[in-house]
């Protein structure tokens, strides 16, 4: 049986002061996150949500280093602009503090301290890379080298982002700083760890037998890692930022990141208690066996939420264990990875600027596309179609229905429901279901399953006006349109309440309409919601069209961003080896004039062309059909090598020379020809 709580905790990921949100941290994290802590409220239930920026760890630095300022002023531009754009978004967080606020030096500091005076850490030596030019023990993403697996140049000292596989710095091949260029040594460090390995047997309980109602993608990844057992984990680094490590002996170390952002979830709820003193003490929160803790996470933060924050908070001895981790997958962009080092993503920001007053509509499209249980992904034509066929071709056309026929027939006031027929019967049994089921849906992290159930209530209502043809009854029986606008109006308040979770500022609004000030989850499903005689204002559009040139901007700013990274990542291939001019003159190059040109039957990367080379006409065939449309070419002048081999190619065709092209940053080919016509036949020299 499912133990039944006093309060909830909601806590979700701390995203790193070091870029903008975007679409895969919402869509992974904080709208769902944000549609739980708002059901409960609704509910009536003790809730707090607690949110935050992480301030340390290496990505905040190496952004410093490029942008060639400080590491503070990183963070406070980032944690400024993270928490404008949340708030600008709705995500109703009770608090978004910052782990470099006093509050969390202060409390992560003495978290290690207890658990380093209780003996809870094993102190080891080992050899770590060492930049003796600059003086700096480097982190796995500051080193790079040869990938081990596929010899890409540039992999990582944690994966190969061209192969994808997983890496250690040790299995680098010549590894070096990546910052630097700097070959790297190795050098004896003290650092204190977590011995996760006796952690092994509790953890397996807890997890594996315990909470196997966590969702698949959680306990399988659990599972996994206790599978191949548990090994201890540092908990210090060697590093300029971050929380100094507060013993003696511990000079120019810092607590891990790891180690001190989930801290930050507590850190960040006794901030919240001293600005609210109704809220009571902040241990209640994270210490009552009453407390049910919540947390909403990516994929890639798992294994810390699940096992190495449980374990510290186990080892502390204080603290209530996380009731549930509803992590989510990962969000791709237009069949992409999401890239935030390669500028490859929508950004919550740039999004609310450029779509002002479309909050909700990106919230139900990121919730219909929920990476619930696999990756999934966001397009815009997607997004245009969800918002122009769901959110104002049944959701707002219900609502503009209902709300426009009650001022045509009534001036806006609330008729009287008279008599129900099967049909009205019918309709309201359907949404007076509806709070059970989305609660089951809600209460069991099915977001977007939810979001799909309350979009039906909306169905329904179209159905309903569209069966019922009101303009068309109230000619013969003006009684029966007071049932069918009553009952119409009863399920758009129902709407208002049942979208809240989800899509908060248009429920706002809708409620505006409705001239319905106080709500309340437990309304969901009544018929009487808008009492008889209520005068409404006058309605507006619950939702517009997305038009196409709204879409076409986004789309194009995804591909200009993609050509941006390919032009960058372009490298020229190091010259050949020297030849001797002698070898040179050997090849016959030609100017041609393309007389004709046409594709090749059955062999899509094939052109034909018929060349003038100033002494006969010859067939060339050339692999750049992919590039070219055969009429761009008919006419130009090409060069071409005149003295090579034919060649036969399996269908008969014999290509009698070899037209020359560059290989452009993209990959594309590129025809080359003179600066002006020349007679057909010159060589080139």
């Amino acid at each position: 049986m499912t133990k039944k709580f006093k309060r909830t905790t909601v806590t979700s990921a701390l995203p790193y002061a070091n870029g903008p949100v975007h679409i895969g941290h919402l869509a992974g994290v904080y709208v769902p996150a944000d549609i739980y802590a708002r059901y409960l409220r609704l509910k009536g239930e003790d809730v707090v949500f607690i949110g935050g920026s992480d301030e340390h760890g290496v990505p905040v630095t190496i952004r410093a280093r490029k942008e060639g300022i400080t590491t503070q002023q990183v963070v406070d531009r980032y944690h400024k602009l993270i928490k404008e754009s949340f708030e600008r978004f709705g995500i109703s967080f009770d608090i978004y503090s910052r782990t470099t606020s006093k509050t969390h030096h202060q409390v992560a500091s003495d978290f290690f301290k207890k658990l380093y005076d209780e003996g809870k850490f094993v102190e080891k030596v080992t050899e770590q890379f060492y930049d003796e030019q600059t003086g700096h023990f480097l982190t796995d993403r500051n080193i790079k080298g040869e990938c081990p697996r596929c010899h890409a140049p540039e992999a990582y000292g944690d994966q190969c982002e061209k192969c994808g596989a997983t890496l250690s710095p040790e299995e680098l091949i010549n590894p070096y700083n990546a910052e630097t260029g700097n070959p790297l040594v190795k050098k004896a460090t003290k650092h204190w760890y977590l011995p996760l390995d006796k952690d092994q047997e509790w953890l397996e309980k807890w997890i594996l037998e315990e909470h196997k109602e966590w969702r698949p993608n959680v306990y399988g990844q659990c599972k996994s890692w206790l599978d191949g057992g548990l090994h201890p984990r540092a908990v210090t680094r060697d590093l300029e930022w971050g929380i100094p490590v507060p013993i003696e002996g511990a000079e120019g170390k810092v607590l891990y990141v790891w180690f001190d952002a989930p801290i930050g979830y507590i850190s960040n709820t006794k901030e919240l208690c001293e600005q609210r003193p109704e809220l009571g003490s902040w241990e209640t929160w994270w210490k009552d066996p009453e407390t049910r803790l919540v947390h909403f996470i990516g994929k890639d933060n798992i294994v810390f939420h699940c096992i190495v924050f449980p374990a510290m908070l186990k080892a502390h001895g204080d603290y209530i264990l996380p009731d549930n981790v509803p992590s989510n997958e990962f969000l791709n962009l237009e069949g992409n990875k999401i890239s935030t080092s390669k500028n490859y993503a929508v950004w919550l920001n740039e999004y609310l600027d450029e779509l002002p007053g479309r909050e909700d509509e990106l919230r139900y499209v990121l919730t219909a596309n929920a990476p619930e249980t696999k990756d999934n992904d966001f397009t815009w034509a997607d997004f245009q179609a969800r918002c122009n066929n769901e959110l104002v071709a049944v959701y707002g056309n219900f609502v503009n229905r209902a709300l426009q026929l009650t001022q045509k027939y009534y001036e806006g006031v609330v008729p009287a429901c008279g008599e129900l027929n099967d049909f009205d019967r019918e309709t309201l049994s359907e949404f007076q279901g509806v709070k059970e089921k989305l609660e089951n849906l809600l209460e069991n992290f099915k977001f977007r399953d939810a979001q799909k159930e309350a979009m039906n209530l909306a169905r329904i209502g179209n159905k309903y006006i569209a069966d019922s043809e009101p303009w068309k009854v109230i000619k013969t029986d003006p009684e029966r349109v007071n049932t069918i606008i009553n009952i119409s109006l009863q399920l758009t308040a129902n709407l208002a309440i049942a979208f809240e979770p989800f899509l908060p500022f248009s429920s706002k609004r809708l409620r505006d309409m409705l001239a319905m000030p106080k709500f309340q989850w437990d309304w969901l499903g009544r018929t009487d919601l808008l009492p008889v005689g209520k005068q409404l204002p006058k309605p507006s559009l619950l939702f517009s069209k997305i038009e196409d040139d709204v879409i076409a901007f986004q789309q194009k700013k995804l591909a200009d961003t993609i050509k941006a990274n390919m032009e960058a990542d372009y490298k020229v291939e190091p010259i050949a080896e020297t030849i001797a001019f002698d070898d040179f003159q050997k090849l016959d190059i030609r100017v041609g004039t393309v007389l004709e040109c046409e594709r090749v039957p059955k062999m899509k990367k094939l052109l034909k062309f018929l060349i003038d080379d100033g002494l006969q006409k010859r067939t060339i065939v050339s692999g750049i059909a992919e590039w070219y449309e055969p009429e761009q070419l008919k006419g130009q002048q090409v060069l071409f090598v005149a003295n090579l081999a034919p060649r036969e190619f399996k269908n008969g065709l014999v290509s009698e020379g070899m037209i020359l092209s560059a290989t452009n940053w993209d990959g594309s080919a590129v025809v080359t020809s003179t600066l002006s016509n020349v007679k057909p036949g010159s060589r080139i020299s």
